[in-house]
Formats: C-alpha cells, structure tokens, sequence
C-alpha cells in the first residue's frame, strides 16, 4: 500500500518558507531572550520536518533521484542531523567546536532546507501570460521591491532609511548601478552592506538565471516554453544549449569573482582594517561589485580614499574584473573557447596536428573586442593628456598611467573612481558623458547603449560614405534588423535622457544643467559616477533617477516590446518609396 505524501511535501514546503522569513526576521529585527528562544526553537522544527520530507521523498522516488542532486541532500542532511546532535545531546551549542560555535550555522541549515524543498517545485512557464520580454523586466521589479523591504529592516541601517533612499539603493543595486544617496560604508550595518552585495550578484546575473539553473539542477529537465524563454534571455542559438550557457555563465561569474577577491585580498595592507574578517568582506564585497559592474564601495570616496588611492596593483584587479564583466558572458566564453584552441594547436605535432579553424573567435567577439579595444585606448589617451597636470598631479610616473586607465575605463558602466570626478577638466567631462553613454557589451552585467549598437552605427556611417548599400565586416553582411535594432536603442536612449533631464531640471532648478545631465547619463548607463548631487535631489528627482536605472539596466527597446503586442508575420509588401533624409 503506497501512501500519499504530497501532504507532507506541501507542509515541508511552507514551513521551510516560514522557516526563511524567521531567518530575516532574526538578522532584521532586533530579538529579546525570549523572542531568540521562540525563533530558535522554530528552526530545529523547520529542520525537523525538512528531514522528514527528504527521506519520505527518496521513499517515494526511489530510483528517479539524479546523482548530483543525492550528494547535495545527503551533505545538508549530514550537517542539519550533526547540528542536531551537537545542540541537543551536548548541552550547550558547539561547546567542543570553536569553528561552530556561532549560530549562524542553524540558519544555514535552514537555508538549505528551504533550497531542497522549493527546489521540488515546477515551475511551467506559460507565454500565454507572460512573453519573455514581460518576465524579464517582471523579474528586476520583483527583485529590486524584495531588497527595498530588507533595506528597510531595523538593523539594516544604524539610524533607519526612508522608502525613496531604500527604493533608490535596492534599484541602483539590481541595475548595478553605483550611485547612492546615502554611505554605503557607514549608513549600513553589515547585514544591509551583505543584502546590498546579494543584490548585485543577484542582479548582474539575473534571477531568472539562478532560479532556472537551480530549477534544472534539481528536477533534471525543463518544458520546451521554459527553454525558449530562455534561450531569449541567454542569447543561445540552440534549445540544447539553455542550460550549458546558464552553468558556463554561472561558473565563470564566480570563478572570475573568487580570483579577483584573492587578489583584492593580497594588494590590502592589513593596517588599513580593525580585524582580518573586515579586509575578507571588503574583498568579496568589492570582487562581487567589481565583476558585476555595480560600483558600490563600503568606502566614503570609492577607491579615491587615503589607503587605497595609491593602490595601483588593487586599482589595476579592480580593471580586470569591471572590463571581464563588461566584455559579456558569450564574448568570455568563446575567448575562453579561443583560448583553448590556441593552446591545443601550439601542443599539438604530426598526426594530432589540430587544424586551421577560422571562425573560433565569431564576428561577434571581433567586433566587440575591437570595439572595445579602440575605445579604452582613445579614451585613456585623452585622459592621460588632459587631466596630467589636473587630477593625475598627485601621482608620479607608473600611478599616472593605471590612474588614468582607470579613469578611462571605468567611466563605461564600472563606476568606481580613484580621482575627485568633481575635479575633471570640462573637456574630460564631455568625454566621460560619451563613454558612459557608449557603456559596456551586449549580455554583459553593464549598460549603456552597448558597444555592439556603437560599432554597427559606425559602421553605417562608413557604409554610406562609401555608397554601399549594406553592412559588411570581416567578410560577412550584418543582419538588417541588427542594424534596425542599433538605432532604435540609440534613438530610445536619447529619448530617455532628453527626459529625465528636462524632468530634474523642473524639480531641481538649483542644479547646473551639466550636473543633472552627467547624473542621468551615468544612471541609464548603470555607471555610478557622479559631480556629487545624487544625495541632495529631491524625493521627485530621485525616482526620476531610479526609473532611469531600470530603464537603462532592462533596456527601454525591452520595455517597449514588452509593451506591445507582437503582430503576425504578414505574406505582402507595400511598394517601397524613399524619404528625403537631408
């Protein structure tokens, strides 16, 4: 006789969800005794049943687990029953353990109950409700309104936050932004320093990817309306490969991340840091905000601090990482890929001899590297010989050169800065507002209208001078609705800007046109620079900024076709006539 246990599953379920909010209730809120013993005797009850539920599931399912996900829920249940054991039969917790002595290990145990029970879950996308434009944008404003209620928790922040602050922070953390209208550093506890840095891993690569892998990971497969979902959102050529590009993209987002946070940690001087756990997370946090391009530094001035200014070899971790990140997924993945090829042919002799193959590196790749390439060399160019005997003044030699590097490339959705920005010359101001406008690469963790739209746009110049009639590039055409595309997301982007400054400018008038300009191109290119006004806008004004963060993170080519409806592919064509363009 087979018992029925989705009961069970269903009881498992919510209570590891309970389990979840006590887990943000205790780091929220500030607990008396008594309130602490409530919630901790609640947790070995979340334990308690989620043990249930994994063995009655393997009960039931005998057979039909996948290998990987077996080693997960094995090593959780080992470490929740070893927790067990060492409350409940040892007396006083981790008495014998000093490495465990900290509760905080109970609330990861019951992390990961609410991993294997919400993991059981299946999730049927349905583009009848939502096409995948609409999920997309759908996604960051769940995301962003979850981390403005954390934000806005009691021990997130020393003295409390107001919803606009904590609206304004939670979107400039999801669209991995940069600019704040409070202290990162000092405003917030640790706690809301860590809610601020889950935002932005969460938001540089999508929740829609991690929930969709995890998904994957756990049940092992997916519905032909999930995958082609997608498979618009991942920019994968093939059904088949949904999942591989989720997991490459995944894998080297924090293989990438732990190698900038070791290097981070080697450049620090412990004497800059109270205690070696402090210089740890200031090394994740800025690793993590680095790659995803975010900004966000628990220092008062970003890396322009007294410590860290002269910091070249941080300075020059910190540019290896932002530019990765800004490169995009597939770009890394097929250098990887190039790489690798590389590197066989160069071993390979005789008969295992690899052989020639010219597309390794796509026209995607070449255009973007190029691309980007030229612009940072330009750019550093310029820097260097404007601003030499202005912001670069304070540093000699060597600290010239990675200073203005770094003034050259942050400026295109990085956001960190190690010069006074206020200081600029007005010509290095001009130049800045067209890299940041220009911004990073396509499916990377930047914004901006890409450097793909720049070159296509470029490239029509080019094409019309010529009297050609057609784009072509390494000998191959690019795609007209390519090239449509480009100028839609230029024309949108100047639309959007032209906006947000006319609107600040009526809510803001004490402000100089050229500071509320920087402050809108920077926010719709997620770039975080600023002259220094963010934290003195009006509640008007900062929504207007935030909006603009959103826009510039989703795309508005994104929000506009999540808008309207798609129309059926029509059979005829109207006679074509041309208009007079000058």
């Amino acid at each position: 006789m087979k018992f029925d246990l989705k009961p069970l599953y269903i009881i498992a379920l919510w209570t590891s969800i309970l389990g979840l909010i006590a887990f943000i209730s205790d780091f929220g809120f500030s607990q008396s005794d008594f309130s602490q013993q409530l919630l901790d005797g609640f947790y070995f009850v979340v334990l308690g049943v989620g043990i249930i539920s994994t063995f009655a599931r393997y009960f039931d399912n005998f057979g039909l687990i996948k290998r990987k996900v077996f080693v997960f829920d094995f090593l959780s249940i080992c470490f929740t029953l070893w927790i067990f054991y060492m409350y409940l039969f040892l007396g006083v917790p981790f008495e014998t353990d000093l490495l465990l002595e900290n509760p905080i290990w109970v609330r990861i145990a019951v992390l990961f109950t609410f991993i294997r029970e919400f993991s059981e879950i299946k999730f049927n996308y349905k583009r009848t409700l939502l096409n995948p434009a609409q999920l997309f944008v759908a996604s960051f404003l769940m995301i962003i309104f979850i981390g403005t209620f954390l934000l806005m928790l009691p021990n997130s922040t020393h003295q409390g936050i107001s919803f606009i602050d904590a609206l304004f922070t939670s979107t400039s953390a999801v669209c991995v932004t940069g600019l704040i209208v409070v202290d990162t550093g000092s405003y917030f506890t640790e706690f809301g320093q860590i809610i601020i840095m889950v935002l932005i891993q969460v938001g540089g690569l999508g929740i829609l990817t991690f929930a969709s892998y995890f998904s994957y990971f756990f049940k092992g497969g997916a519905t032909y309306e999930n995958q082609l979902a997608l498979s618009d959102m991942t920019s994968s050529k093939k059904l088949g490969e949904v999942f591989s590009t989720l997991k490459y993209i995944i894998l080297i987002t924090f293989s990438i991340e732990l190698f900038s946070g070791v290097l981070i940690y080697s450049s620090l001087e412990a004497d800059n840091f109270q205690s070696q756990y402090d210089q740890i997370f200031f090394s994740v946090f800025h690793s993590i905000s680095a790659f995803c391009n975010a900004g966000f530094s628990t220092l008062s001035n970003s890396l322009y601090e007294d410590g860290f200014k002269y910091n070249y070899f941080l300075q020059l971790t910190i540019i290896l990482s932002f530019v990765l990140g800004g490169l995009g997924f597939p770009i890394v993945s097929n250098i990887i890929n190039y790489l690798k090829y590389r590197l066989r042919k160069l071993l390979s002799f005789g008969k295992n001899k690899v052989s020639y193959r010219p597309w390794v590196l796509n026209i995607n790749s070449r255009i973007t590297l190029i691309t980007t390439l030229s612009i940072s060399a330009i750019a550093f160019i310029g820097f260097f010989a404007l601003e030499y005997n202005n912001t670069l003044s304070e540093h000699n030699g060597f600290g010239k050169v990675v200073t203005a590097l770094f003034g050259a490339t942050t400026p295109r959705t990085a956001g960190f800065n190690t010069i006074d920005t206020a200081s600029m010359l007005f010509p290095t101001t001009m130049m800045v507002f067209l890299l940041m406008w220009i911004g990073a690469s396509p499916a990377s963790t930047g914004g901006g209208i890409k450097t793909s739209t720049f070159a296509i746009a470029t490239l029509n110049i080019l094409s019309l001078a010529k009297g050609k009639t057609r784009i072509e590039v390494f000998r191959r055409e690019i795609a007209d609705l390519s090239v449509r595309r480009a100028f839609a997301i230029i024309s949108l982007s100047l639309i959007v800007l032209g906006a947000g400054i006319m609107l600040i400018s009526m809510f803001d008038s004490d402000k100089s046109l050229i500071n509320i300009a920087f402050e809108c191109f920077s926010a719709y290119s997620t770039v975080g620079l600023s002259l220094g006004i963010t934290a003195d806008l009006s509640n008007e004004s900062k929504l207007i900024i935030t909006a603009i963060m959103f826009v510039g993170r989703v795309s508005m080519l994104t929000i506009v076709i999540a808008i309207f409806n798609k129309i059926k592919h029509k059979n005829y064509r109207y006679p074509t006539e041309e208009i007079t363009i000058n």
